[in-house]
């Protein structure tokens, strides 16, 4: 496979004849030293073995499989009870395809996705990132090695036709030309309230690239919807919070470090059972919609209605989703699926995240309502797939 830079280097991964110079930049940078020594260190014995793996990686591929593999060996053992992955069987044969899953994590979704790739010997993904995360230029650095193209927010609506245009034929270059798979969400930023939906401008911005015949601008890209369901969401205490200051103060927007303490609460916190499940492939429906509708705009929105329906129905679910939906509704549908243990396990959990939410006002049955729905609108979803 070769590779592409001219006109996308821009939003690019690095090429692989720049991985060695990349390498040297960020050894040099202390920034990246102080960060590595909290994340990296605890896959390798010490400073020094850890720049000697990382100086004899040449390619993009052997960073991924030299350093973030063993990174994340370590991580899943810490902070899981179990990754798994299932459908592989969905998974289009001999070309590239494009992966659209919920986002739960601003770090880790996709992590998970290359560990299970590497795991399965498929190709690693590139990986859609806002430019909003690149806080420092170190950052940007390790993500374009690590095979990210960037995905630039926060432009101009004169520039947004033209930014959007450039991410997509560059998606489509990379799934086509290259057959290289490549991860985006279905939503700019996490859905905070587990209630995933795909955004239609996400799949307008992908038809861009062929926006004459949408349908085909689609199946162009083999789109695989991915189901990634954690038992526990580290960061459900840090996003009650932000509900709760956006309702106190519409004006209210996080912090750089605001974002980091999210990035680190992820990376660190607890996450139990993950589940990776593919669906099916949604091209052979994407054309029989194309039969029927000649709308481009309803055509999008019955498209992005089929992506959400394979990442509904291939949800993984633990008792807390069970009892969460249960409490959201004032039902007992779901009782026979746990426990009065289980029941009382999680309104204690409940009780010691809210207990970390230090704010003004600090609304308890407000953040007990809004991280209840976090566990329970997957079920919510789960049954409206049915």
């Amino acid at each position: 496979m070769t590779e592409t830079k001219n006109r996308f280097e821009d939003i690019s991964p690095i090429l692989d004849n720049e991985v060695p110079a990349t390498i040297s930049s960020l050894i040099a940078n202390n920034y990246f030293r102080r960060a590595a020594e909290a994340f990296v260190l605890q896959a390798f014995p010490t400073w020094e073995r850890f720049i000697q793996v990382l100086k004899q990686c040449k390619t993009k591929d052997d960073f991924q499989r030299q350093i973030i593999y063993p990174v994340m060996k370590q991580l899943i053992i810490r902070t899981t009870s179990e990754l798994k992955g299932e459908g592989w069987e969905n998974l289009p044969e001999g070309k590239g395809c494009l992966f659209i899953s919920n986002h739960r994590d601003i770090v880790l979704d996709v992590a998970f996705l290359n560990m299970l790739l590497i795991d399965q010997n498929h190709i690693t993904t590139e990986i859609a990132i806002g430019n909003n995360l690149l806080i420092y230029p170190w950052i940007e650095e390790v993500v374009r090695l690590n095979k990210s193209f960037i995905v630039k927010r926060g432009v101009s609506v004169r520039q947004m036709l033209e930014v959007s245009t450039h991410l997509s034929e560059y998606i489509h270059d990379t799934v086509n030309r290259r057959q290289q798979p490549a991860w985006i969400a279905q939503r700019e930023g996490r859905a905070k309230d587990s209630n995933d939906k795909t955004q239609v401008s996400l799949l307008k911005m992908l038809t861009l690239h062929d926006s004459a015949n949408p349908a085909r601008a689609l199946t162009d890209l083999h789109i695989v919807p991915l189901s990634i369901s954690y038992e526990f969401d580290p960061c459900d205490y840090l996003k009650a919070k932000e509900f709760q200051l956006k309702r106190d103060d519409p004006t209210y927007r996080k912090t750089k470090g605001d974002d980091i303490e999210n990035i680190i609460t992820s990376i660190w916190g607890f996450k139990g059972y993950v589940s990776l499940r593919f669906g099916k492939c949604i091209d052979e429906e994407v054309k029989a919609l194309a039969e029927t509708i000649s709308d481009r705009n309803e055509l999008l929105k019955q498209a992005a209605s089929l992506v959400d329906r394979e990442i509904y129905r291939n949800y993984a679910f633990r008792p807390f989703n069970y009892v969460a939906y249960d409490l959201m509704t004032g039902t007992n549908r779901f009782s026979s699926q746990y426990t009065e243990e289980d029941l009382s396990n999680f309104n204690e959990y409940l009780q010691q995240q809210i207990d970390k939410i230090n704010i003004p006002n600090r609304d308890d049955a407000f953040l007990r309502e809004k991280m209840i729905g976090m566990y329970g609108n997957t079920v919510r979803n789960y049954l409206e797939a049915q």
